[in-house]
């Protein structure tokens, strides 16, 4: 048990999902209420999907593919950079939007047919799994995670893994939740304090891949760039 809810909060503080609903809330807002459920639906399974995966056979899969875990984090980095780059410039609201399609029933001069929800679910859901679902939520640090306390579990036995699945999928149903709530978020800022919102987020995002690049290439090079860069808000002490 102590176990099971160790594991179960870190996935959850490392995930997320509260700090990036305000994400996921401008991402959909010109959605429908039903197809933002089913893409709520969609992302909890991704996530108990790729965090089972990863706890069973994640160090496996990227020594097969000769990856690194410091590759791996240099790699989310950039890939969150360039998304937080167009939440800053305005253009991550453009990118997701379908109101044409879903309120007004398709654009009878260009001959687009309405979107159904689940077919609206389903292409915001092909835009938002990269990067958004991975690797903004379910990141490196996640996946080392998993595959760390993978190797507790094992040394539990049948029990650790059964604990360890069951917190994976605790923490699915927390994301599920968590993102069901965007409506409500959407409607209170509603359009012009969301691009508010995601643009200051995209500017903390920009900074967050520059600092998970820096930790990384630090940890490459043996500590070639400064130990108070990589890590700015560790004690010094910690590193020397």
């Amino acid at each position: 048990m102590e176990f099971y809810v160790n594991f179960f909060i870190t996935l959850f503080a490392l995930i997320d999902p509260i700090g990036n609903v305000p994400i996921f809330a401008a991402a959909t807002q010109s959605q429908s209420v039903r197809s933002r459920r089913l893409l709520s639906l969609y992302i909890a399974i991704f996530t108990a999907i790729i965090l089972t995966l990863f706890f069973f056979a994640g160090l496996s899969i990227l020594k097969f593919f000769g990856i690194s875990m410091d590759s791996f984090r240099i790699a989310g980095g950039l890939i969150l950079f360039l998304m937080g780059l167009d939440m800053a410039r305005g253009d991550f609201l453009e990118t997701f939007s379908h109101a044409e399609e879903v309120k007004s029933g398709g654009d009878p001069a260009t001959g687009v047919q309405p979107l159904g929800h689940r077919e609206s679910a389903k292409k915001s859901f092909e835009k938002l799994v990269v990067p958004f679902a991975f690797p903004l939520m379910v990141g490196p640090g996640t996946i080392s995670t998993a595959v760390i306390q993978a190797d507790v579990a094992a040394k539990m036995g049948i029990w650790g893994t059964v604990a360890g699945v069951a917190a994976i999928f605790t923490t699915s149903a927390a994301v599920l939740v968590t993102l069901l709530f965007s409506n409500t978020i959407s409607r209170v800022f509603g359009r012009v304090g969301m691009v508010v919102v995601v643009r200051v987020l995209g500017l903390i995002l920009c900074a967050l891949s520059v600092q998970i690049i820096i930790s990384s290439v630090s940890e490459i090079t043996h500590n070639l760039i400064l130990p108070s860069a990589a890590h700015p808000y560790e004690s010094t002490t910690h590193h020397r």
